[in-house]
């Protein structure tokens, strides 16, 4: 059975401005950045944005075996190679859409989700929606909560790494 989570990033600004940070190439350029602190093979394997079609952005991530959960590690028998892919549709003012998802090659289930970012009394929100589903009789349930836990520590940082580069850059 798949795991849901819905985690909502709240920003003070309204959603144009988060938007075109979403979509700006030098916003994912110093993201990635700040990814390979944490793991040094962080790439953009593809970016592209126009006012017509939005956003479409494909990264990958490789994490070591070694610094793998052990449940993880029992699963993975070398280092972890995320690929993501999120795309955003066209700015709409009432309520930007968008799908992400993420594999893992030989990975053992599957990631995806939507998000949408609207307007709020206070600023805006980019609401995501994700569901995780481990095919591993035993230990999927496990494994699922260990990624969904790890999911809400990401997009935390992604969205203070927004916020802060909204205020140095727009």
């Amino acid at each position: 059975m798949a795991r849901r989570l819905s985690y909502s990033a709240r920003y003070t600004l309204p959603t144009e401005k988060v938007y075109q940070a979403l979509t700006s190439r030098e916003m994912w350029d110093q993201r990635m950045d700040e990814f390979r602190k944490l793991t040094p093979k962080s790439d953009i394997e593809e970016f592209s944005f126009d006012e017509e079609n939005g956003l479409s952005v494909t990264l990958t991530q490789v994490l070591p075996r070694s610094e793998l959960p052990p449940i993880a590690q029992t699963v993975m028998k070398k280092d972890m190679i995320i690929t993501r892919h999120e795309k955003l549709a066209p700015y709409d003012a009432e309520k930007t859409e968008g799908t992400y998802d993420a594999s893992i090659p030989a990975g053992p289930g599957s990631l995806t989700g939507w998000q949408e970012l609207f307007d709020t009394d206070t600023g805006s929100t980019n609401r995501r929606t994700t569901e995780v589903k481990v095919f591993l009789p035993f230990i999927n349930g496990k494994l699922e909560q260990l990624i969904l836990v790890n999911l809400v520590d990401l997009f935390r940082e992604e969205a203070t790494f927004t916020t802060d580069w909204i205020a140095k850059n727009l």
